[in-house]
């Protein structure tokens, strides 16, 4: 079954080979995409992103970078937590020429619209930082984002690592074949099978099962940076098209009520929690300046 699925996957994704020194848009090379696992379903493809590519998306987010934040699944709430460590920020959807060419190119490579992902998040770990192991899809159970659950996750390498940093899956059985043996890995990456940080490389992961159940098998982390750093971009996918509001003509009252807004804002909680966010004619959310959703 895995040979028969990484060959049409393969199959699919061929429509046309990449130059060693150029990386067009929509086409794609199959040699390069390697099945890591069927449960949960894990790809790696190398060389995805160019050296001028990482080098661009760095250049970017360095001087926007912000401590990363984290939603929890069951109540929504976005906090600082020593789960996560990083520094991060957002792009904007076609925020250049590059950044359009690989939105669309993680679009022909994944088979999933454009529109259903989020924007790009540029992250940085310095030594000792650390994401711990968590899954990417939410657990709403007030109120189902139109968006739905984050089906796919693509994380792209935008430098190595000399030491650590690995990205580690806890529960993938193919662990106990995989050999650590190398003094490169680190002992957080021996907890689990992990994919090492190489520039330009690119992982997707599914986090809904085919029939759109979740999948408890993704839960992954990225393991402390022990020796260099490390800069990736990741882009997460949902079930269905993810937009941010359109800007509303409301007069009245426009400002934040709460001085973490921003952070909440750049994390894509204006469409996830909407009605704490923006709100309604009725009863105003209390982040509408930072989702643009009113004029001041």
């Amino acid at each position: 079954m895995n040979s028969l699925f990484s060959f049409f996957l393969l199959l699919f994704l061929f429509q046309g080979l990449v130059a060693d020194k150029h990386i067009s848009t929509k086409f794609l090379n199959p040699s390069r995409v390697t099945q890591l696992s069927w449960h949960p379903r894990i790809f790696i493809y190398k060389g995805f992103l160019s050296d001028e590519e990482c080098e661009h998306l760095i250049e970017l987010g360095k001087d926007k970078l912000k401590p990363s934040m984290v939603t929890h699944s069951d109540s929504g709430k976005i906090t600082f937590t020593k789960q996560r460590t990083s520094s991060s920020t957002f792009l904007h959807k076609h925020q250049d020429e590059i950044v359009t060419r690989i939105e669309e190119r993680i679009a022909t490579w994944t088979f999933l619209p454009e529109e259903n992902g989020e924007v790009l998040q540029i992250l940085h770990y310095g030594h000792g930082e650390k994401y711990d192991p968590h899954l990417d899809f939410f657990i709403d159970k007030v109120d189902p984002k139109p968006s739905g659950h984050r089906v796919a996750t693509v994380l792209m390498y935008l430098s190595d690592v000399k030491k650590g940093g690995e990205t580690v899956f806890p529960y993938l059985k193919e662990k106990h074949a995989q050999k650590q043996a190398d003094v490169s890995w680190s002992d957080c990456a021996k907890t689990g099978y992990a994919v090492k940080p190489v520039k330009g490389d690119a992982l997707l992961f599914f986090s809904l099962h085919p029939n759109t159940s979740t999948d408890l098998m993704t839960l992954h982390g990225s393991c402390p940076v022990i020796d260099g750093e490390k800069w990736s971009a990741t882009k997460w996918i949902h079930l269905r098209t993810f937009e941010v509001p359109e800007r509303s003509t409301t007069s009245g009252k426009c400002d934040d009520e709460n001085d973490l807004c921003s952070f909440w804002a750049a994390a894509g909680e204006c469409t996830k929690n909407h009605k704490y966010m923006i709100g309604s004619k009725k009863s105003p959310g209390f982040c509408r300046s930072s989702c643009n959703a009113c004029i001041s």
